[in-house]
């Protein structure tokens, strides 16, 4: 998918359009030598952020020195431009604007409503986290949905393809009352992003999202929504807590049988087809989380494990069939290699049967 994309974004069109753009808005700037700077000999192999950066690099080159009025143009031709491709406007500030926020902060707040600031803005979280955060704050309760989203987006603990922001993974508790005030909010885009941060904290401190979690599960349907994808990493993980808050039974009552595969051996690029049986002892109505897990090798050899969700439900007493299709097509996330590869079914987090096939 990222070299689809680097592909997609970024195009020599785009770079036309924008150094026309910023031509019209700005009579001096040197357009070719903009052109020049950018399509270089190895451009085309730039990933996709690289080839943001190189643009930003170039803007920096040719815009006046004076970062104010750089800004100034830049806010101008912004709005001609949306998507992946506008995200030059925030990492030309996160680059250039480090020092002057009484423009840079505004200015992230205009962009992210043409893409997002979310990357941009983590350098200045980390410069001070104090007064960006009153920035965060202030935002979370905007009128618009995008900067109540770039409130909670970008001071993520562990963001995707952003900075690290050490000091919010060590201690977290400055995320919380701006998380608590987005915590039913209207929009899904910004209740994503919620149910996101939580997650991300949950990987260091799982015990303060549970609390979180616990204390805001309830009559809400939006803020149900966000603590069960909050807490899916903990549900991963088989945390008792978790799993009770959601209303899984003991899976001491659940047992696994008959686990078998269509085949034993098959190819890369192949499916698998795979079915087991739930037996559920006793009488009462059960919910049930079922989950395989793949022991992927590695090219170095090593063993990668990858925990896949089936269904959750309630089932009743009695033997229940269940039947899933698994691919082995290498994606732009995964590459297969040979070898033997363990699967493990999970009920309500707890391992109860195993099986393994081989891969050519």
């Amino acid at each position: 998918m990222a070299e689809r994309l680097k592909d997609l974004f970024f195009s020599e069109k785009f770079i036309a359009d924008l150094g026309q753009a910023i031509k019209d808005a700005y009579p001096g700037f040197k357009q070719d030598e903009f052109n020049g700077l950018i399509l270089s000999d190895d451009w085309e192999g730039k990933e996709l952020k690289q080839k943001m950066h190189h643009v930003t690099q170039a803007l920096a080159a040719t815009l006046p020195e004076d970062y104010p009025r750089a800004l100034k143009i830049l806010t101008e031709v912004a709005p001609g431009f949306e998507g992946f491709n506008a995200m030059i406007f925030p990492d030309f500030v996160e680059k250039r604007g480090l020092d002057d926020w009484d423009l840079s902060l505004p200015a992230l707040a205009v962009f992210t409503r043409l893409c997002s600031s979310e990357f941009a803005i983590r350098p200045f979280l980390a410069k001070d986290p104090k007064k960006a955060m009153s920035y965060m704050y202030r935002w979370a309760e905007d009128e618009d949905y995008h900067l109540r989203r770039l409130s909670s987006e970008g001071c993520r603990p562990r963001l995707p393809w952003a900075m690290s922001l050490p000091g919010f993974k060590k201690d977290p508790t400055p995320l919380i009352p701006l998380l608590e005030i987005l915590k039913d909010d209207p929009e899904e885009y910004v209740r994503k992003s919620v149910a996101n941060n939580l997650n991300d904290i949950s990987k260091d401190h799982p015990d303060l999202v549970l609390d979180i979690c616990e204390r805001w599960h309830g009559p809400s349907a939006n803020t149900n929504w966000i603590i069960k994808r909050a807490c899916r990493t903990l549900l991963k993980q088989g945390n008792t807590r978790a799993l009770i808050l959601f209303g899984f039974s003991d899976p001491g009552q659940i047992a696994v049988e008959r686990l078998e595969f269509d085949r034993q051996t098959l190819a890369i690029g192949e499916e698998l087809q795979f079915s087991f049986e739930v037996r559920l002892r006793g009488n009462e109505i059960r919910r049930v989380r079922l989950e395989y897990a793949v022991d992927y090798i590695k090219a170095s050899g090593k063993i990668s494990r990858k925990i896949f969700q089936i269904r959750e439900a309630d089932f009743g007493a009695g033997s229940h069939t269940i039947s899933k299709k698994h691919s082995f097509i290498d994606l732009s996330i995964r590459n297969h290699y040979p070898g033997r590869h363990q699967f493990t079914i999970i009920i309500n987090g707890v391992e109860k049967a195993t099986g393994a096939v081989k891969l050519e």
